[in-house]
């Protein structure tokens, strides 16, 4: 049941170092309340002839390019080859992949970012899982709480899955496509080669292989 939404169907476990975290668990948004504690776990098991250990809870790989006006605050675990530009912002409970771009003014807080992953300008990133190459246009946010604060729920295929949880943003599988000032709203699940058009709203559940124009106008990418 719900087979697009499992993290088998979503993701590429190849390409992210924190695959351990999802062996015991069958949906993404499963993974978010175990970040935190995961993280100086997978920290302690990382080279120092690789990896930086400035802080407690903060190893960062020795080939990331991390500006000096970026704020990283642990737990935290960047990955080599990734770029942390000027004013990002790193808060906590973050594990960011290899070859990665954390933008300018860019915010995460509670997340993962598969390899490859490009947020790179102006976004918001919280309590969410990006996978494989997935990019985020300039402007583009998640939104993690309801506006009525009540538990975040998932619109699939006609039903409405509860999470359990107050804080949930986006699951974006691998290769998806976001374009400039869109809005995930909390419990949007993108699936894999999906490409959202700018300006957009977006909640529930998108198909993989999709073109998002709007509520309501989902069509398939022609092949």
């Amino acid at each position: 049941m719900y087979e697009q939404l499992k993290n088998k169907s979503l993701f590429n476990m190849d390409e992210t170092i924190a695959r351990d975290i999802f062996q015991d668990v069958t949906f993404p948004w499963e993974v978010l309340s175990l970040i935190k504690d995961f993280i100086p776990v997978l920290g302690e098991s990382l080279s120092l002839e690789e990896y930086e250990h400035p802080e407690e809870t903060v190893w960062i790989a020795k080939s990331a390019s991390i500006a000096p006006t970026a704020s990283i605050s642990g737990p935290c675990i960047i990955g080599k080859h990734t770029e942390v530009r000027p004013g990002a912002f790193i808060r906590g409970n973050a594990i960011v992949g290899e070859n990665c771009v954390v933008g300018n003014s860019t915010e995460l807080k509670n997340v993962i970012l598969f390899n490859n992953v490009q947020v790179p300008h102006y976004n918001y990133v919280g309590d969410s899982i990006l996978g494989y190459k997935s990019h985020m246009g300039a402007g583009s946010i998640t939104s993690n709480v309801k506006s009525d604060k009540t538990k975040v729920t998932i619109r699939y295929e006609g039903d409405v899955i509860a999470t359990g949880l107050k804080k949930m943003g986006a699951i974006l599988g691998n290769y998806v496509e976001v374009g400039c000032n869109s809005v995930l709203n909390p419990g949007t699940v993108i699936g894999s080669n999906t490409n959202i058009y700018p300006l957009s709203s977006v909640r529930g559940f998108i198909p993989k292989g999709s073109i998002y124009k709007g509520e309501g106008k989902v069509v398939q990418k022609i092949i």
